[in-house]
């Protein structure tokens, strides 16, 4: 449910390092919350985002909710598949599903995230 080679944020964002970049996306427990993901916002290419701060939304059929950004950096790629077919997200989290690719400011910033034994305890508790 929450594979081992991510990092994770407590906000519900994962991470695939890749070099000095980072993949981000919303894990399987955020898009089981929204249900059917209907419309994703998300930054563009060349934008600034910052850990800890919101960096797009997603909307469904039950709520709107912002997706905050688990590491700063710059935008390097959008998944316009994702904001042509916002459901992918809901079919594949963790592969096509993916929101964003960022070239990070800092590495140090991935040691502040959770394993994923980490972020499964901490989803039981919510």
């Amino acid at each position: 449910m929450y594979p081992q080679e991510l990092k994770y944020h407590r906000e519900h964002a994962w991470v695939r390092v890749e070099g000095e970049n980072a993949r981000i996306g919303v894990t399987h427990y955020a898009q089981e919350q929204l249900g059917d993901i209907l419309f994703a916002d998300l930054p563009q290419k060349g934008d600034e985002i910052v850990a800890g701060e919101p960096f797009g939304r997603l909307e469904s059929v039950k709520s709107v909710s912002d997706v905050i950004a688990p590491v700063s950096g710059t935008v390097l790629e959008v998944n316009e598949r994702v904001v042509d077919r916002p459901d992918l997200v809901n079919q594949d989290p963790y592969g096509e599903g993916w929101l964003i690719l960022v070239q990070m400011s800092s590495s140090a910033e991935i040691e502040q995230l959770l394993d994923a034994a980490e972020y499964a305890r901490i989803v039981q508790e919510d």
